[in-house]
């Protein structure tokens, strides 16, 4: 379903609070500033809720600070542990927030985990939506992600104004959590084993002694375009492995996807492979790395000369 109005008319009383501000949740936090949403924000970071408080949000010493008189929490972190730990740890929202609120879970989790969470927060009054999330630090920062959310129809009729400051695309996926997880590790699965490909393709093109700049060219304008190939070997091109999306990414969201599977008795050798090539890449010491960095690995392991070098 495509995101409602941006524009729609946002509450005095509407408060949100974001809990991660590192560049997916700053942006989130921005975009709801926007719309007119009161916003307070806790990271780790003392800089990260610094930079959200010269934006115009609240700086918060807690999580649990953060969520107070919050009608939604939104939480941008990085797996099922730190959900845990933001909702339950010490000084966790949970405990903070009001019956009828509700908290949006962005983070890549398993399904049984989410379900999990879900269960025992909305044991205590708020609900849960599970809305992993998709389109990188560009998007968040226009408000143009692509969420997949599930949860129940009163936890989206609550939300529904901050999905829609922070979202283009918003599929409301079923009434049951973890039905939006389960839909984001099938993205995964696409999203690593096409990157992997990307990568061997522009390895394999080196190693051809082809312009990499015009392999490029032609493959964005032909039937082996994928997305991630046209996204991401920009990157390769211009020798600049900074993060956007790390390799360690891919190691936990690959993994998930084969317990997933291995739990189904499901076969995904694809899968299977494309998680070798991102742990091989994250042990030759790049796991922090831009995912384009399996690039590097094949360049590496071949003896090849990428552009900017290989380091």
């Amino acid at each position: 379903m495509v995101a409602e109005d941006r524009e729609q008319h946002v509450g005095a009383a509407m408060k949100a609070a974001v809990i991660g501000l590192g560049s997916m949740g700053l942006g989130m936090a921005r975009s709801l500033l926007r719309a007119g949403f009161s916003v307070a924000g806790f990271d780790v970071s003392a800089d990260a809720v610094a930079r959200l408080a010269a934006n115009g949000g609240r700086a918060a010493a807690t999580p649990a600070d953060a969520a107070l008189g919050a009608t939604v929490v939104v939480g941008v972190v990085v797996n099922a542990a730190q959900t845990e730990a933001v909702l339950f740890g010490e000084n966790g929202c949970a405990a903070a927030m009001e019956p009828g609120t509700v908290f949006i879970s962005s983070a890549t989790m398993a399904p049984d985990l989410a379900r999990r969470l879900a269960a025992r927060l909305e044991a205590m009054g708020p609900h849960y939506l599970d809305a992993p999330m998709s389109g990188g630090a560009a998007r968040a920062e226009e408000g143009k992600l692509t969420m997949l959310a599930a949860g129940s129809p009163a936890a989206f009729t609550i939300a529904r104004p901050a999905l829609a400051a922070m979202t283009a695309t918003l599929y409301e996926l079923g009434s049951e959590p973890g039905q939006g997880a389960a839909f984001k590790m099938v993205n995964q699965l696409l999203a690593g084993v096409h990157i992997a490909a990307a990568s061997e393709a522009m390895a394999f093109a080196a190693r051809q002694n082809l312009d990499l700049q015009k392999v490029y060219d032609v493959i964005t304008a032909s039937a082996g375009n994928s997305w991630m190939f046209e996204n991401r070997m920009p990157h390769v091109l211009a020798g600049d492995y900074s993060p956007k999306s790390s390799v360690s990414i891919f190691t936990k969201d690959l993994g998930i996807v084969l317990d997933m599977a291995r739990g189904a008795n499901f076969p995904v050798p694809l899968a299977s492979s494309a998680l070798q090539m991102f742990l091989m890449t994250a042990a030759a010491g790049m796991a922090g790395d831009d995912d384009s960095s399996v690039t590097r690995l094949y360049a590496q392991l071949a003896g090849l000369k990428l552009p900017g070098g290989n380091a």
